[in-house]
């Protein structure tokens, strides 16, 4: 998997193509996307611990 830099100057008022360019995609491209962009920031901090943060609770029941 490579990254490619890329930059775009855009204008605020296009914002919404944006939106509409996420919404032509599938779920699997927006998936991988979201995945990429975690990798990045994974990589970027290094005290960001990789994986989903676990929360129990315990409830007790009658």
């Amino acid at each position: 998997m490579a990254i490619v830099k890329a930059i775009s100057v855009i204008n605020k008022s296009d914002d919404q193509n944006d939106f509409l360019y996420w919404q032509n995609k599938s779920a699997q491209e927006r998936i991988d996307a979201i995945e990429i962009l975690r990798l990045q920031y994974i990589q970027m901090n290094k005290y960001v611990q990789p994986g989903l943060q676990r929360v129990y609770r315990i409830i007790k029941q009658k």
